[in-house]
């Protein structure tokens, strides 16, 4: 049986020279790869106590939403803005070149709640800590955040000291 880590595509010098991409829609394509990603996921988090699980998109909606199935647990969508049709809150955030702004409902998260956030990679951490924030700013308790890849270079892990982050499979570099 192959390792998860031989599902993941490995594009030298994209989306510039020097960097290694690591694709993850080789992965999705492969039945036994997306089972496994799933699996190894959960089972980072098995000891976690949660309430909901939040994941960003689009990735995040495509780990987060059969984890939260396998565990009856309700799913949050975060969205870039003005995709979502009810009363949201917001949050801009600093990408390499420029800016973006999430959103996610605002009575997503209820004071109190314990919340697990899922995505497929961390690479400097910024949209996830937008979404700590967001998370927080409804009264919710970030419990826990899984990604089924790091890029460990980049160094996102230090945007979320005080939290319990996991991941599946850590890449060293960008």
């Amino acid at each position: 049986m192959k390792q998860l880590e031989e599902y993941i595509r490995s594009i030298p010098d994209f989306p510039e020279e020097g960097i290694i991409f690591r694709d993850v829609t080789s992965v999705l394509q492969d039945a036994n790869g997306l089972h496994m990603a799933i699996d190894q996921m959960q089972e980072k988090i098995a000891d976690l106590d949660f309430d909901v699980i939040v994941g960003p998109e689009s990735r995040g909606f495509i780990f987060g939403v059969p984890i939260a199935y396998n565990l009856n647990k309700p799913f949050v969508p975060v969205r870039k803005k003005g995709k979502l049709p009810c009363e949201t809150i917001e949050k801009e955030y600093a990408l390499e070149y420029g800016n973006a702004v999430i959103e996610m409902h605002k009575d997503s998260i209820q004071p109190g709640q314990k919340v697990l956030i899922v995505d497929d990679l961390i690479a400097t951490g910024g949209t996830i800590e937008a979404i700590t924030q967001m998370v927080e700013s409804l009264g919710g308790q970030v419990s826990g955040i899984v990604f089924l890849m790091e890029l460990s270079g980049l160094e996102g892990r230090k945007r979320l000291e005080g939290y319990r982050v996991e991941s599946v499979i850590v890449y060293e570099g960008k």
